[in-house]
């Protein structure tokens, strides 16, 4: 009953759901999210996989939050991490050949479609109170510490996440501007409607208790 209340299943849903539409985003080759872009550049430039870098750059920013919050690392962020970097290198598998856009046409559905998924993905996920994102982290503790507000915080990062990635050779493009400038009305369109299912499953619970 716990971890109905803490939203498990919002939470895998939506890393699954995330994940695939990152996965659809990189193969569109026409650019990821400043975050993945990034992941995409450490894995050309070092061999490891996307995912694993996940896992490494989440560790990262774990460090970094502990640092400059002054505070014990959120070592349990990691989950998100971890989770979110098996889904990455699995998508990327599964789909291999199959989603593979040679036309204009094709890298446009790609990254389109990615996109949507990517906030449907996050619009469930924030249902969750399983384990924090490393990257939201970063962004409270950089608003707590500069009084910036949240925006302004998530653009400093993504601009810093953009300087790395093009360094690295990473998968920049009209996506990752795309991304950057749409992900959050997507997020916010589809956020009221999850929260509908949210509630709708609270009280199918509630019945089965009861």
């Amino acid at each position: 009953m716990r971890l109905i209340r803490a939203g498990v299943h919002f939470y895998l849903t939506g890393l699954i759901i995330l994940t695939f539409g990152i996965a659809l985003t990189i193969e569109s080759t026409m650019g990821a999210s400043p975050f993945d872009a990034l992941l995409v550049g450490l894995h050309r430039t070092f061999g490891l996989t996307v995912g694993s870098f996940e896992i490494i750059v989440g560790l990262t920013m774990i460090l970094c939050n502990a640092l400059a919050a002054k505070k014990r690392p959120e070592f349990f962020a990691l989950i998100t991490s971890f989770v979110t970097g098996i889904g990455i290198d699995t998508w990327l598998f599964l789909l291999g050949d199959i989603v593979t856009p040679v036309t204009w046409y094709g890298e446009w559905a790609a990254l389109l479609i990615g996109t949507i998924l990517m906030a449907l993905g996050v619009a469930f996920y924030l249902q969750s109170t399983i384990a924090p994102n490393p990257m939201d982290r970063s962004m409270l503790v950089i608003s707590n510490l500069t009084g910036w507000n949240v925006s302004y915080s998530r653009a400093a990062i993504s601009i810093v996440l953009v300087i790395l990635a093009v360094s690295f050779g990473g998968a920049v493009g009209i996506g990752t501007l795309i991304n950057a400038l749409f992900s959050g009305v997507i997020i916010s369109f589809f956020l009221p409607y999850v929260n509908m299912l949210k509630r709708g499953n609270r009280k199918r619970g509630e019945n089965l208790v009861s």
